[in-house]
């Protein structure tokens, strides 16, 4: 059965048949209950008597209290019941060619034995009780976070590799820019990859996000093995595999964002806006020494009407029109007028109450000839301008891991607090800031918080403060 709990943040399992084969509901979270269950050989059998019953309870911060019905199949991977374990052993690591490790990886072994183990934050995996003599293959595989380390400087990069202004110096950065899998690397690459960057696609249609190749074989766009045969297996072994996130060819995925060296405007002239009046925004830049920038440009309190080409043409855009949201990415030449916007108001506002740039579905970023990462802010011009409002706008991604953007609008420029705290009430962390009138965001990392759950983040500016909930998942 179903069960829906609000805000769960204690969640225990206990063994149905075990605790009582009446099901009189009995709450694990009172002193006297059992907080768990033991499964050993005795819960191995045939294909029905090794299915036990078990029920899940959870309760959430009212004290609030359910449990359902599930099952759990009990299986001997190992050999530990029947006594064919051997004692040999199969170890090793998944990491990038900087040396970074990677976790979440499913490496899976065949063979003589069929086993699985998930990489933690260490990269490491091991595989033990393996009998002698026999033959053992090793997979690893991962097909999650698309978007991990990609961005247009990715295209900036791959775009120069191809006209051969630049060539990529690894063969593992080589097939990081074969996005299509298709053994070369050409422009059509580049278009899966600026879809990706846009949101118009959320995988690669013929290749995982994750590629990983023995480190003992010589890799390349033809040549590399991707998994690790042992045969007739004689005490321990170990392999090392390299990770490759596909169109990433900067090594950017797993670390930190870099850190921003100044900002690229992107200017639009402030103009008070009407109800039911269509209006051509026009975006113009100072490109300069700029190699290319994305975003998300949000809509609100208007409609979509239509997007106007100029130095970025359409194959730049991805257009939501439903949502209020546009994507870009733009890299090359850029001279006049970036592009227009033709937006019909559905409210009395101004223009720089509608528009907004953000990280919402592609980071704002831009990049210089010197390969330095800029911020994005969007800068109105004109005299109409009227008092921003104060706003704490909902952190995206939500439910969010690994790490999600907090944006908010000010009415002034001036010092304000965001100050993050649990369920309790206790604060966890406190970002203080001299933030812009305007539109300004913040990067928070799964790593600040002390736990997945529920949090609250509140905004502070003099008298003036709002907040928010947000959730964080493993």
């Amino acid at each position: 059965q179903p069960m829906i709990v609000e805000e769960a943040y204690s969640i225990y399992f206990e063994d149905s048949i075990a605790a009582d084969a009446d099901w009189e509901y009995t709450s694990p979270f009172d002193d006297d209950a059992v907080r768990g269950i033991m499964l050993t050989c005795d819960h191995l059998g045939g294909a029905d008597e090794n299915t036990v019953m078990v029920r899940v309870y959870a309760e959430d911060a009212a004290s609030n209290e359910d449990y359902c019905v599930t099952f759990v199949r009990v299986q001997d991977n190992m050999g530990a019941c029947s006594g064919d374990a051997g004692d040999g052993s199969i170890a090793g690591a998944v990491q990038t060619e900087d040396a970074q490790t990677v976790e979440g990886v499913e490496v899976q072994l065949s063979g003589s034995r069929s086993m699985m183990y998930m990489t933690n934050n260490d990269g490491a995996f091991a595989f033990t009780g393996l009998a002698a003599d026999a033959d053992f293959t090793v997979t690893p595989f991962k097909d999650a976070d698309h978007t991990n380390g990609v961005s247009t400087f990715d295209l900036i990069l791959i775009q120069k590799h191809i006209i051969g202004s630049a060539l990529l110096d690894s063969p593992y950065k080589l097939i990081a820019a074969d996005v299509n899998n298709s053994k070369s690397i050409t422009t059509l690459d580049l278009i899966q990859l600026r879809k990706l960057i846009l949101n118009i696609d959320n995988e690669f249609a013929n290749n995982t996000s994750w590629r990983f190749f023995d480190a003992d074989v010589p890799a390349g766009l033809n040549s590399g093995s991707e998994i690790k045969n042992f045969n007739n297996l004689n005490g321990d072994a170990t392999v090392s595999f390299v990770a490759v996130k596909i169109g990433d060819v900067n090594g950017s995925a797993l670390v930190e964002g870099r850190e921003a060296t100044g900002t690229l405007a992107i200017n639009a002239a402030e103009t008070a806006m009407i109800a039911g009046n269509e209006y051509t925004v026009d975006f113009t830049a100072d490109m300069k020494d700029i190699a290319g920038y994305q975003f998300t440009l949000n809509v609100k309190g208007a409609e979509i009407v239509d997007l106007v080409e100029g130095a970025a043409t359409a194959e730049n855009f991805g257009i939501f029109a439903n949502e209020g949201v546009i994507t870009t990415s733009f890299d090359g030449d850029a001279a006049g007028k970036l592009f227009s916007l033709v937006i019909r108001a559905t409210q009395d506002a101004n223009m720089s109450d509608v528009l907004t740039i953000n990280s919402r579905y592609t980071a704002a970023e831009a990049y210089t000839n010197d390969a330095d990462q800029l911020n994005v802010a969007l800068n109105f011009t004109g005299a109409e301008a009227q008092t921003a409002s104060f706003e704490l706008t909902q952190n995206t991604p939500n439910p969010f891991k690994g790490e999600t953007v907090i944006g908010f609008n000010l009415p002034e420029a001036g010092e304000a607090t965001l100050t993050l705290q649990d369920v309790a009430g206790k604060t966890i962390k406190v970002i203080e800031g001299d933030f812009a009138k305007g539109y300004n965001q913040v990067t928070l990392k799964a790593s600040d918080l002390p736990s997945t759950g529920v949090f609250f983040y509140t905004l502070t500016l003099g008298d003036l403060t709002a907040t928010k909930k947000m959730i964080t998942v493993e």
